[in-house]
């Protein structure tokens, strides 16, 4: 073999040896992404860059909540027909992710699955509005730990917060939920018409008592 092909073989040798390292390269950084893909879709990962800003975070109040009875008459709701936010407040991988996977194979209807913005130390919190409220109570019936939390949202949807103590849901067989009996609320909750009451107008509200 002369010189001129000696050289022409090395060059050759090197340009393969150069190809195999880019493609290795660049199988390793799709195996990459694909494992943080996955670990941001199950939200065992959250990157404050990344989070969906088509989803708003649940407020949590902390401390004590008061209980609003739901509305009177109001039956369950079907599960097919409630949405669920589904955040994880544990800080455990995966929580909110299988908590949703266990709500779909009950019918619920699932929107996002998300860490929530800070530890909560309980089961659970389901966090609702007026319109929201039979639907509310019905997912509490899956649950029972669960406390209730009204905010002002205008729409149906609800928000579930799995909390430190959280294990599963209630098994299906346990769930008391009669199609044709009335929702109930706890002993001493607070009717439901007061939750739906206009706030008095505070400038209003002093001119009477100017006037009295």
């Amino acid at each position: 073999m002369s010189d001129h092909d000696r050289a022409r073989e090395l060059r050759r040798r090197h340009m393969h040896e150069r190809q195999a390292v880019v493609f290795g390269v660049l199988l390793a950084s799709l195996a990459v992404a694909g494992l943080g893909a996955a670990a941001l879709y199950t939200d065992s990962m959250s990157l404050p860059f990344l989070e969906r800003e088509f989803s708003v975070k649940p407020t949590v109040v902390a401390g004590a909540v008061d209980t609003y009875c739901p509305p009177e008459g109001a039956l369950p709701v079907p599960a097919a027909q409630i949405t669920v936010d589904v955040y994880n407040g544990a800080n455990i991988g995966g929580l909110a992710g299988r908590t949703a996977t266990d709500l779909t194979d009950r019918g619920f209807v699932i929107g996002v699955t998300e860490n929530a913005p800070s530890t909560f130390t309980g089961v659970a919190r389901i966090i609702y509005g007026a319109a929201g409220s039979a639907a509310a109570y019905t997912l509490q019936a899956h649950l029972p730990d669960a406390i209730l939390q009204n905010d002002a949202r205008t729409d149906a949807l609800l928000d579930l917060i799995v909390g430190k103590e959280y294990t599963n849901l209630l098994p299906l067989e346990e769930v008391v939920l009669d199609p044709a009996a009335p929702l109930v609320g706890p002993e001493g909750c607070t009717p439901f018409a007061e939750m739906t009451a206009p706030v008095p107008d505070a400038a209003a509200t002093e001119e009477q008592s100017a006037e009295g």
